[in-house]
């Protein structure tokens, strides 16, 4: 991950093509010895490809993973406001069911558990 973040920043830096002496370069500035495979690996599998093109078609991969809940990936930055402005409103609902339960639960029994 420290290789791909390393090639991210360079580009991000304007250098179009980053080599491996830069990656180093950055990876020294934070204290990060540098391995050789890993980084001629990384160098490789981007070497010649636009940074634009792979983000997004690992946002694209990223969208056929499975969360915890239903999340709803876009490219787009204003078409996931609205599934996160229905969130709070979906927890308040869970929280006051689960106090509904808790409440009839010790009704049930008569006595609590540390009575």
């Amino acid at each position: 991950m420290r290789y791909v973040a390393s090639y991210l920043l360079a580009a991000l830096g304007g250098n179009a093509s980053p080599n491996a002496k830069d990656i180093k370069k950055i990876l020294d500035s934070v204290g990060i010895e540098a391995d050789d495979d890993r980084l001629n690996k990384v160098i490789s599998e981007l070497n010649g490809k636009n940074i634009e093109d792979v983000i997004a078609q690992g946002i694209g991969k990223l969208a056929s993973v499975p969360a915890g809940r239903a999340v709803v990936v876009s490219a787009a930055p204003g078409a996931a406001a609205p599934a996160v402005g229905s969130a709070p409103a979906a927890a308040e609902e869970k929280k006051e069911e689960k106090k509904e339960e808790s409440e009839e639960s010790d009704d049930d029994m008569g006595f609590g558990l540390f009575d």
